[in-house]
Formats: structure tokens, sequence, C-alpha cells
């Protein structure tokens, strides 16, 4: 141990500071695609530092570069690597490339879990860092030349042997040593240490740390003066805390002989942990002394699967040694820091399902609460990654075949007691997790039909339509003015469209649908709802016509009416005129994919051509309106972008009307002005449709449609309009037909001049009729 290596060195071997170098992956990773899968060589220059005391941040000085705080070890010195960039998880690197792993690879994880730990997933590892210590002179002229020595001893005081590892592939040590700074009695190491303990080794075990100085004469010796140590787990079974611990040191002689761990595991190992009786210097009168002035700090990252540091969530997963404190702990499980909890997801679900089904009369209530807490979390942007994590759970690892019962029933519970209840956050927390709950519903039931055969169908299918019933009762309370009310049935309106493909496992597509419509049905007029509900209503409807229950005819055409009857709503009032629009192009383009599919869809037209043309009319008539106005210009702005999307839907629409819809249609007005109204309207959406410009140039297909559509419309409705509007009874506004029709000659015009021979004589029939009808 000298100061300057051109001294004569002592025989003894000692870890001394050296050098650092740093390679920046930002071009490895941000570089060429191409050139990021070829391996590529780096050389890495070797610094030393100018003050050995700020060894622990030498790379960061590299990093920020304070060329003032390091200089060239050499000029000669640097180090070659060669690296290469692989894409995939691992299984898929192993898979794509075997060659690299035959090299003597070193696998190095995530200092830390990854972003998904998947059920199956084990890991068991805490790293240790040595970060600094302070120590005392102790009656010498110069300070100390301090090594850190560690060992890790079991239950019984024994050293474990090759438990300590150095780094990624390096072999496990008995003993790890720390490097040595000269004449420093604050060191400072940063030294990180990886402990891969099996789980049973954990209990009991304790870490050493020996604290030697060590001699710059010719023999070189390691004397020991203090050692700290600390237990890996907490009386209650915990383990130490992510943090910085603050270690006690104790003072000891050199010739102390530690083999007999029983000398000072009775004593304080941390100022903020305490094992023992004996807590203050004063009581320590053997073979060891507390030393107030000096102490050791380390910091401590626990990785592991199956080992927690929260004394609440261990009592939990040891539930059966602790089942009178349950009442206690699993309200507290809501308390927990989430990422402990996504950690240790399979083991809580575990532990929460073999409570309630050993228990659920006592604790089902409290597991409820604790689930839905759980299911939430996961639709927190943080842990959404963890979704698939308890999918998995839910189809390969759970077991509990008699859950169901007590979710249904802690579900009406709740539902039934909103009631008038001027507090409902639980319900709503309830609601929210609705999918996850109606997963763990079904596939209980499942496991449940599997073991017995299908016992108790009738039972289960009444607790389905009990919990309906009940759901059926909240939503008809009115919300307007009660935003507890609203608030409610907007939460159960947003999980509710994604039960309906949990509820096809187990229920026929047309009872589902029952179920669907009479729930939705329930609700009051869109009058009688608070403003935050319409939009709720709207969402929950369009997620209705995109769901898989919908693309089912059967259960479609019970579903249809009550679609209807929302969108009718929003449309006839005005409300939600974008997400209107969305829903109406979804359910034609799925009605079009049926029609050109042979699907029987007449039912379904019908419903559609009594229901949407004089609406669809009115909205275009107001949106043309709104997109022409000067004076409010966001209002125009917006209109002009939803404009083409009722145009297109009132066409497609148009198209598929067969002569019994355009009957119907004009029948159902009750009196001349109310039909006057009707045509005035739908000629002047026909006018804009047939402006020159109201398509590119190019859109010759596009423009052909659109008059064909106008073309067959117009045949249906002279009929209404010569019996009502001419002769006698001739109507001035309603001529303005004849301006259409004119428009629609230039249009045709216009085509025909464009289109080829071949097309001309097909669309010059267009002309004729056109003409006709004019006359």
């Amino acid at each position: 141990m000298v100061a300057d290596s051109r001294k004569a060195a002592s025989g003894a071997a000692y870890r001394r500071p050296f050098g650092c170098a740093v390679l920046s992956a930002a071009e490895l990773l941000h570089g060429d695609s191409d050139r990021q899968r070829d391996e590529r060589e780096f050389v890495l220059k070797v610094f030393t530092c100018s003050n050995e005391s700020e060894w622990h941040q030498m790379h960061e000085n590299i990093v920020k570069k304070s060329n003032t705080k390091y200089y060239p070890a050499s000029s000669n010195y640097g180090i070659l690597v060669a690296l290469q960039l692989f894409y995939g998880d691992l299984d898929q690197v192993r898979r794509e490339n075997p060659y690299i792993f035959t090299r003597g690879l070193a696998l190095t994880r995530k200092l830390g879990f990854s972003e998904v730990i998947m059920p199956g997933d084990m890991r068991n590892e805490m790293f240790i860092t040595l970060e600094r210590g302070e120590f005392e002179k102790g009656g010498k002229s110069v300070q100390k030349n301090v090594e850190v020595t560690m060992y890790v001893l079991d239950v019984q005081g024994d050293i474990l042997p090759d438990c300590i590892c150095a780094g990624s592939g390096e072999p496990g040590v008995t003993k790890f040593r720390s490097f040595v700074l000269y004449h420093n009695n604050s060191p400072r190491w940063a030294e990180p240490i990886k402990l891969p303990l099996p789980i049973e080794r954990f209990r009991g075990a304790h870490l050493r740390f020996e604290f030697r100085h060590c001699s710059t004469k010719d023999k070189g010796e390691r004397k020991l003066f203090a050692f700290s140590f600390t237990p890996l787990m907490h009386e209650d079974g915990s383990t130490l805390t992510d943090t910085l611990h603050e270690l006690l040191v104790y003072k000891c002689d050199e010739s102390l002989d530690l083999s007999n761990p029983s000398i000072y595991l009775c004593l304080r190992s941390s100022k903020d942990h305490q094992n023992g009786a004996q807590t203050t210097p004063a009581s320590l009168n053997g073979p060891v002394q507390l030393s107030a002035r000096e102490s050791f700090f380390i910091s401590t990252i626990l990785c592991s699967t199956k080992l927690t540091q929260n004394g609440v969530l261990l009592g939990l997963l040891k539930w059966k040694a602790n089942s009178n404190q349950l009442v206690d702990i699993l309200p507290q499980l809501r308390h927990m820091h989430g990422g402990e909890i996504v950690k240790f997801l399979q083991d809580i679900l575990d532990t929460l399902f073999a409570i309630l089904d050993e228990s659920p009369e006592k604790y089902s209530t409290l597991v409820f609460q604790a689930l839905v807490h759980i299911i939430n979390l996961l639709r927190d942007a943080k842990f959404h990654n963890f979704r698939p994590v308890m999918d998995m759970y839910i189809q390969k690892h759970f077991a509990g075949a008699l859950a169901y019962r007590e979710l249904l029933r802690c579900l009406q519970w709740y539902l039934d007691r909103s009631v008038g209840a001027e507090r409902q956050d639980s319900l709503q927390e309830a609601l929210k997790a609705l999918e996850y709950l109606f997963k763990f519903v079904v596939q209980s039931r499942r496991l449940f039909v599997q073991a017995t055969g299908g016992r108790d169908e009738e039972d289960f299918r009444g607790s389905i339509c009990a919990f309906f019933h009940s759901v059926q009762c909240c939503l008809a309370q009115e919300s307007k003015g009660a935003d507890t009310v609203a608030y409610t049935q907007a939460a159960f309106l947003g999980s509710f469209p994604a039960v309906y493909g949990e509820l096809m496992r187990l229920l026929g597509p047309r009872e589902v649908a029952g179920l669907v419509r009479d729930t939705l049905g329930s609700l009051p007029g869109l009058l009688h709802v608070a403003q935050v509900l319409r939009g709720a209503q709207l969402q929950c409807v369009g997620q209705t016509v995109q769901s898989q229950l919908f693309a089912c005819p059967e259960a479609r055409r019970v579903l249809l009416p009550v679609v209807l009857r929302y969108l009718h709503s929003h449309l006839q009032h005005q409300q939600e005129l974008p997400l209107c629009a969305s829903i109406l192009g979804t359910l034609f383009s799925i009605i079009k994919r049926d029609s050109t599919a042979l699907l029987p869809v007449s039912d379904e037209l019908d419903l559609l051509a009594a229901t949407l043309p004089e609406v669809l009319v009115c909205i275009l008539v107001e949106l043309l309106g709104r997109s022409h106005s000067s004076t409010n210009h966001r209002a125009s702005h917006e209109a002009t972008n939803i404009v083409g999307e009722y145009v297109s839907c009132l066409l497609s629409l148009l198209r598929q009307m067969a002569d019994t819809h355009f009957q119907q249609l004009l029948e159902s007005f009750g009196n001349r002005e109310h039909l006057r109204e009707f045509l005035q309207q739908i000629f002047r959406v026909f006018q804009y449709l047939l402006q020159p410009d109201i398509y590119p140039r190019d859109w010759m297909a596009m423009r052909t449609v659109t008059n064909n559509v106008i073309i067959t419309t117009m045949q249906y409705l002279s009929s209404a309009l010569h019996t009502h509007f001419v002769n006698d009874s001739f109507d001035f506004k309603v001529g303005q037909s004849y301006n259409c029709c004119c428009d629609l000659q230039t249009s045709y015009s216009y085509v025909l001049e464009v289109l080829q021979s071949l097309q001309s004589m097909l669309y010059g029939s267009c002309f004729y009729i056109c003409s006709k009808h004019l006359l």
C-alpha cells in the first residue's frame, strides 16, 4: 500500500483505484438502423482521477467533461470493445442468434424490475452498494487506509460460501473486499455488489462488514479495528427497504474472533433498527464498543418476486398465520404503493381468493374492495402494461370456482345501497372495475361448470338477472341536478360495453342483447339527465355498435331500436354531433358489409329508414348554416369538419332505401306543412351537393354516385311534389325543386363531357330521367 506507484510495493494484494473509461451508447442506439445490427468496435480511453477521494464519481466527471478532475492514464492505454444491438426479448434473440450464446455470454438483468412481470417470472436478488464511511484516526498521526470485507452469514452464524457476486459473469465468492483509498478516514466507495441468495436463505441471514487498516509496511498486514452488521430481514419478515442505511460501527480489538456472531447479534445494527435488548453505548461492556463518532453507510435495492419490504403485504401473504389481523390488513392494501402490488400481483390475487373461498361471510366485502382497488390500479397509465398479466392470471392461474357468487352478491349489494345515497364513491370505483370483475365472474362460473357438470345453472342466471335489475334501478334515477347519481351512472356506462364479450362466453347472443337493451333502455330521456351523462350515454352506444355483440345479426336486431333511439334523441337536440356521425358511419358500414355478404338486413334497413332520414336532413341544413356563418368562426370550422360525415351517412341511407321505405317516409308526415318543410330542406341539401366545387375535379366516381342517389330520390319525391304542391295548391317555395333539377342537369352535362363514351351511354339515361321528371 503506497501512495506512489514508483515506490516499492508491499507483498499483500489490495484493490486500488487505477483508471476509468466511459462509452456513450447514443451513437449505437440512435444511429443508422442498418448499421445498428452490425457488430461495431469502439476504443475507450482510460482516465485516472486527480484526487483519489473523488474516485466514486469518476465516471460522472468524465461524462460531464470536468477536465480538471481527471487526466489520461497514459497515451497508450485504452480498452477495445465490440458492441452489437439485438431486437426483441431474450427468447427471440436466443432463437434468432444462437451462435452468440456459445461464447460464454453473461446475461445482465435490469437493476430493478422490467415494465411487466409475467406470472411465473422468478427473480430473487438484493443489490448492496458500499457507499461511504466515517472513521477516526484511532491514535495514529496519519489517516487510515480502510478496506471493507463483506460476508453473508446464515441463521446459525455460518458464513455462506460463494453467494456474493461482484459483476455479471463473475463466479460467486465467499467474501468481498472493497478497494482501498490511501490515507482517507472518510472513504467513498460506491461499489455495487449482488447477492443472488435463494429465498429460503434470507430469513435469519445477516451481512457483516469488517473494517481493516491496510499497512504500508512490507508485511502488508490487515488489522481489524471495527465492524458493522445488518440483518437482511426485519423481525416481521420484511426485507431491508430500498434506501440509504446508516449502520452503527463497533470498535473491537484486532484479535477479536468474530466466528461466533452471538457476541454482536443482540446489539443494534443501525440507528433506525433495533433487534436486541442492548441499545446504548453504556450497556456495552464486552469485547466490542459502540463508536458514537463513526458510521458506515450502505444502500440496498431488492429485486424479488417473492420477498417484500412491506409489512402489510407480508401479513396478507401469510394470512393464515395472521387471520386475526385480516380485518386490519385488508383495508391497508388500498393504501399500499402500486409498484409493490403489481410486483406480487399473482400472489396477492391467490391470497385474496383463498380468503374469499375459506371465509366468504366474514371477509367478502373487504376482499371485494381490495380486488376493486387492484383492478383500478391497472387502469393507471403507469401500470397499464400489467393488464396482460391480469388476463393471463385469469385464464391460466385463477382457480376460484365459487368466487362468482360473492362477487355478484357484493356488486348487487353496492348497487342496491346506492339509490338515494349521498356518497357513492365505493360503488363508482366498483363500476369502473366492472370489466375485470366480470372476467373473474365468468371464469369462476366456467370453472364451477367444469367441476360440477353445470349444476346451479338456474341460480346463476337468476343472479345475473338480479344484478341487471339492480343496475336498471340505479340507471333509472334522474340525474339532472344530482352530480353523485350522474357520476355513478357514467362510471357504469363507461365499463358496460367491455362486459358484453364476457357474458357471451356463458349466455347466447340474443340473451345478452336483451340484457343490454333493457339496461340501456332504463336510462331517463336526454332532457332528464345531467350534461356529464349525455356524452357517456352516447359513448356507451358507440362502443356497443363497435362490439362483437353488435356484429352478430340476431343480437343486432334486438339492439338496433335502442341504439337508434339514442341517436335520434341526440341528433334532434343537436348534442354530441361528431360522435353521432362516427356511430352512424360505423352502423352503415356494418349494414353494407352484411348486405354485400348476402345476409338478411331488411329489418335493420326498415328501422333506419323509419328513424333517420328526416333528422339527418335537418342536421345537414343546420350544419350548412353554421359553416357559412361569419359571426362564429369556431362553430363554422367545427360544422365544416363534420358536414362530410353526415353527407356520407345520408347518401348511404338513401342509396339503400327501397320503394316501401320512401312511401312510408312520405306517409309519415302528418300534414302538408310538415311535408313542405322537409322537401325544402332536402332540396337545399341536394343543391349543396350539386355545386361544381363540392368534390375535387377528379372525384368522378363520387360525383356520379351522389347524382345517382339524388335522381333516384327525386323520382320518389316528385309524386308527393305533384300531389300536394302543383296546380291549385301550387307553392312557390317548393318550386325551388326546379332550380335543383336545373343544377342537376348542369352537373350531368359536365359528367358527360368528361366520361368516356361507354360511361356516357350508361349515365345518359340518368339525364333522360332527370329531364322527364322536370317536365
